[in-house]
């Protein structure tokens, strides 16, 4: 049995000067934000706040710069993401690109690729959406049934669904995972990554999935014989799996795992202000210990990631007990307060207490279910 080590982050000057500079201008950039669209970071969609953050060179910070980064460290950019989420920014018109999209495209797209796209996400500019889940098939990646079929020109003929894809009606590109041989018999054999221009792609569809509060941030998209060009293939076809796994890394290591419900934590203290029972400090100690430990863990993620080692499996773990963090949260915060949930309440605590606990049942499903989670850490430890 392997054991896994989490290193300390480093300690220099620079990355707390840049964490100064962050929360001095999301302090003015949020000012007018109110605690429950706060809440909502994940999902709030601004292209000009991200445009913003891209004007301060805040978006694709470690990318080189001949692709519109501006080569700083994997630890520079956790600390602008750090701040960006526990200020309860807007952070959907930005946030796949800059996390996992850019990244991907980096280590396996082409040149012309790089140069067509990165810039833009560097800039704020460009907004992806993540074609992997599909019906039917719950957490199994490997049963993807959408397919495409090389032609004879060298273009691709695309047909099947992509569902649970999150901002697809406002994105501008997609990463698409499909099949291009053989059937989902074969498991990870035969899959690719496409590049998908969501603006022009005939044979493309867009349809709203609604979500427990009525809000639309999920889509299913419908590919019907659409036609994508021969250099829209990402990477080497056949090598889908193994793209894909990198990718599923960068969108579980961060501190989005454990921060997107911290605007609730914020309003339980602040509604437990006066407050001397021993069940209430108990249970906010409790959960800052949690929460302390769980910054560690994913800071030491992070450096990983700055070594260029293998992270995934810290990752994975980070996720999992994250997303037990923030579901276990509102009904901590429920019991410790007597206010009822509601999202049209004036009452700071309730309505974001009712936006949280609606949205909690997706934290252990995004970015990869609790079970296939564990099943990973299982196999590291050697445990199947």
């Amino acid at each position: 049995m392997s054991v896994l080590a989490f290193p300390a982050p480093p300690v220099r000057p620079d990355d707390e000067s840049l964490r100064r500079d962050v929360r001095t201008f999301l302090g003015t950039a949020l000012a007018q934000r109110t605690p429950l669209e706060r809440a909502e970071s994940w999902n709030g969609f601004d292209r000009d706040f991200s445009r913003a953050l891209g004007q301060r060179g805040w978006l694709g910070m470690t990318w080189p710069r001949e692709f519109g980064g501006h080569d700083r460290t994997a630890y520079e950019r956790y600390v602008v993401m750090e701040e960006t989420l526990a200020a309860g920014a807007p952070v959907a018109a930005h946030w796949i690109a800059d996390r996992q999209s850019g990244p991907t495209i980096l280590r396996y797209g082409t040149e012309a690729q790089k140069r067509a796209i990165l810039p833009r996400i560097a800039a704020g500019e460009c907004t992806f959406c993540i074609g992997m889940s599909e019906p039917d098939a719950g957490s199994d990646l490997a049963a993807t049934r959408t397919r495409a079929e090389k032609q004879g020109d060298g273009t691709w003929r695309v047909s099947g669904t992509k569902l649970w894809t999150t901002y697809a009606h406002e994105a501008d590109y997609m990463i698409l995972f499909c099949r291009t041989s053989g059937t989902p018999a074969d498991r990870q054999k035969g899959t690719s990554q496409m590049l998908v221009d969501m603006r022009d792609t005939p044979g493309v569809t867009v349809r709203p999935v609604h979500d427990l509060m009525g809000q639309h941030h999920f889509n299913e998209v419908h590919f019907e014989d659409a036609v994508l060009p021969a250099d829209a293939l990402l990477g080497t076809e056949g090598q889908g799996w193994a793209q894909v796994m990198g990718e599923l890394a960068f969108e579980r290591s961060g501190p989005e795992r454990f921060l997107s419900s911290i605007q609730l934590l914020i309003e339980l203290i602040g509604a437990l202000q006066g407050s001397e029972g021993a069940a209430a400090q108990q249970a906010v100690g409790r959960l800052f210990a949690h929460l302390v430990t769980l910054r560690h863990m994913s800071r030491g993620v992070a450096t990983l990631l700055e070594r260029g080692e293998d992270a995934s499996v810290h990752a994975a773990i980070v996720k999992d007990l994250g997303a037990t963090f923030e579901q276990d949260l509102p009904d901590i915060a429920r019991s410790l307060v007597d206010q009822e949930p509601d999202l049209e309440s004036t009452s700071r605590f309730a309505a974001v207490l009712a936006y949280t606990a609606m949205a909690a049942p997706a934290f252990s499903l995004r970015g990869g279910t609790r079970e296939i989670l564990r099943g990973i850490i299982a196999r590291q430890l050697g445990l199947r």
